[in-house]
């Protein structure tokens, strides 16, 4: 029998994100189809979301969130020996983004090898599913500092004529170092599918735009999304109450806000950065994560609630430490 030897376990040492410079208002949005900003902020929490310009590639994003987070773990790119990117949205199939990211960064090194690139494709719950296998290879002993992102270039698949889904889309990255720990600071991923929503949420040929049942996401959003957090919660071996940051897919904050009432967890952080980013899709847990950790939101070293939820019908999530300042 072969007997791992990896590390007891990982932390999230850094993170970064990056967004486009261009800002889309609810007033923008209501230039292109029937609806206004009371309209958009009543249904969807949205005020304003950013658009990536037509020669930025989901690769781009990517690089940049990545940089910011390696800068911020203050760890050298060399060291990485493990790239997972979460996106639904890259536009190029060979090199990966994982395998372009790490081009642009020089990551590893090329003497004893660069490091390993995986894509994965789980949509809005993407970047949970990526911390989930960087953090099984670094206990399996089969990498030490993994650089994980979510980045989404969601405005290249979306139907503008189309209110019911383009008021809700954005595009940028958000990133996390993941590091071997002599202590578990990265709970035991949760994850699944819910097979009968398969169909609710779809980017598929030949129009390969952006289209969901919106009614049947909010649905079970609110009756059995916070069963799916409560059993990540468990598998932790935490409480409820251990929980000081739930940053839970930023789909609708008309969501976010009754699962955190839901939880018991709506007097802690609450990460509720969908009103000024829009619906990111794998991007959107990473990126209010970094945003408010590095606004000073988000305490240090406390346990936080990812949990995401989308396209596939997937979710998954695990419960992590934030980063130590």
């Amino acid at each position: 029998m072969l007997i791992p030897t990896g590390a007891p376990g990982s932390r999230i040492v850094g993170l970064g994100h990056h967004q486009p410079e261009r800002i889309m208002t609810n007033d923008d949005v209501a230039q292109l189809v029937e609806t206004n900003d009371e309209w958009i902020q009543s249904r969807t929490g949205i005020v304003t979301r950013h658009v990536a310009a037509d020669d930025v590639t989901v690769a781009d994003m990517a690089t940049d969130a990545g940089r910011m987070a390696l800068a911020d773990a203050g760890v050298d790119a060399s060291s990485v020996d493990l790239v997972v990117v979460a996106t639904a949205t890259a536009r190029d199939r060979s090199p990966n983004t994982a395998g372009r990211v790490a081009y642009a960064l020089e990551l590893g090194d090329t003497a004893s090898g660069s490091p390993a690139i995986i894509d994965i494709n789980t949509a809005c719950s993407g970047f949970a599913h990526a911390v989930g296998i960087a953090d099984q290879a670094i206990r399996g002993g089969s990498a030490t500092t993994a650089l994980v992102i979510g980045a989404e270039k969601l405005t290249s698949v979306t139907d503008w004529t189309d209110r019911s889904t383009c008021i809700l889309t954005a595009d940028g990255a958000g990133a996390a170092v993941v590091q071997a720990a002599d202590e578990p600071a990265v709970g035991p991923v949760v994850w699944g599918s819910e097979r009968d929503l398969t169909p609710a949420v779809l980017i598929e040929a030949p129009t390969d735009t952006f289209s969901q049942d919106g009614r049947a996401v909010f649905r079970w959003a609110i009756t059995r999304a916070a069963d799916r957090a409560r059993q990540i919660v468990e598998r932790s071996g935490l409480d409820l109450d251990d929980i000081e940051v739930l940053v839970a897919h930023q789909a609708n904050l008309r969501i976010i806000e009754p699962m955190a009432k839901a939880l018991g967890l709506d007097g802690k952080v609450v990460v509720t950065d969908i009103t000024e980013s829009g619906n990111t899709s794998a991007a959107s847990i990473p990126l209010g994560l970094s945003k408010w950790w590095h606004a000073g939101k988000i305490p240090a070293d406390v346990p936080a609630l990812l949990f995401g939820f989308g396209g596939g019908f997937a979710w998954g999530g695990q419960v992590v430490h934030t980063p130590r300042r």
